[in-house]
């Protein structure tokens, strides 16, 4: 696995199976956030010695090889791309990441056993993304290289476990290292997730709160100044739990009656449909797919294409009152936008020292 010859001013590494796995200096990871983990964050995440994780379910094919060469004339250094399992493209995905030779594939879905072997067939890292024992225990023995567990404090979609009580339970069931994500902001947390038996962890948040994160000006500074109180889990985006900022939106969605809901999710469909250049069988498929079931009414089933039209909003065109501001819980403890390597430095040398100090500081007396 290539390491980047960049130069690296980032302290003394912790290595573990996570880095070792990658070729990464540093056991942390940036998430696959949907127009917010573009070509920059990716590739300044790289060069600072952790692995970036590229978003590629709002980009098109084109697009998403574009972005991946984007990140290769800045860095050989290794990084991920983040696909939708169940997408109708996602063999064609799969493909143009072989063809590219991108060295990690990250699912937030859990891939099927013929895709991971494929991609593993070609060299490439697998590490899907998991809520609950069950599904690591089953990519952990399709061939999964790693698991990325998160628990109930992630931003965006997530679940009702917290990470102190899934984690454990995921690094005792499989034998592939464990990427903790949900709740972590800084080096205590790496440390304290190390200690459980982690490889590292993923944020989230934290990443988007940084200077090479191209998330609006006033959308950083919503998030700034949130509390943990202002964070909020409502499922009247797209039917599923989605953790995220309270704002003006969030309480519209979820006072908007069901013909008001179902006449903006056909709205904020019509318009992802225009900007992916899929079609609307495709994205119907897609939306099923997404929420886990049959038997769906269109206007369910449409539901699906408001995510991405709500994030784009805020995200891209930083319209905090016409989108959804996604957001894990340590939004409400995050206070400043330090650059990527900045935060990797001080993340890596907080975990160190806490790891260091931590005997003497068991055997002080207390006075």
């Amino acid at each position: 696995m290539t390491t980047s010859p960049d130069p690296a001013p980032l302290g003394t590494p912790l290595s573990t199976p996570l880095t070792r796995l990658v070729g990464v200096r540093h056991p942390l990871v940036q998430t696959g956030m949907g127009w917010v983990a573009g070509p920059r964050l990716v590739s300044a995440t790289a060069r600072a010695g952790a692995l970036g994780i590229l978003a590629s379910a709002t980009m098109t094919l084109p697009r998403l090889r574009e972005a991946v060469r984007e990140v290769k004339s800045r860095t050989e250094a290794p990084f991920g791309v983040n696909l939708r399992a169940d997408a109708a493209d996602a063999e064609d995905r799969v493909r143009l990441l072989i063809e590219e030779d991108v060295s990690v594939a990250s699912f937030a879905l859990a891939p099927s056993q013929q895709l991971i072997g494929r991609l593993k067939e070609a060299g490439i890292l697998v590490i899907p993304s998991v809520g609950a024992v069950r599904h690591a225990e089953k990519v952990a023995a399709w061939g999964a290289d790693a698991v990325l567990v998160q628990g109930g404090e992630g931003g965006g979609h997530t679940g009702q476990v917290a990470t102190s009580v899934l984690l454990p339970q995921v690094v005792d069931a499989v034998d592939v290292p464990v990427i903790a994500a949900g709740g972590f902001y800084d080096g205590r947390g790496l440390a304290a997730a190390l200690c459980y038996g982690a490889a590292g962890v993923a944020m989230g948040t934290r990443f988007l709160l940084t200077q090479e994160s191209t998330v609006p000006d006033a959308v950083k500074a919503r998030y700034l100044a949130a509390r943990v109180t202002d964070v909020t889990v409502t499922t009247k985006v797209d039917g599923l739990p989605h953790r995220m900022l309270r704002s003006d939106m969030v309480a519209a969605l979820e006072s908007a009656g069901p013909i008001t809901s179902l006449v903006r999710a056909v709205r904020h469909a019509a318009a992802f449909k225009k900007h992916s250049g899929q079609s609307w069988t495709t994205m119907l498929r897609d939306g099923r797919a997404l929420r886990h079931g049959k038997g769906l009414t269109l206007g369910q089933t449409l539901l699906a294409a408001n995510t991405p039209m709500l994030l784009r909003a805020a995200m891209v065109e930083g319209r905090t009152d016409a989108g959804v501001m996604a957001a894990g819980q340590v939004a409400g403890l995050i206070a400043d936008l330090p650059t990527v390597a900045d935060l990797v430095t001080r993340t890596i040398t907080q975990a160190t020292t806490r790891l260091t100090d931590l005997p003497a500081h068991l055997s002080t007396p207390r006075t």
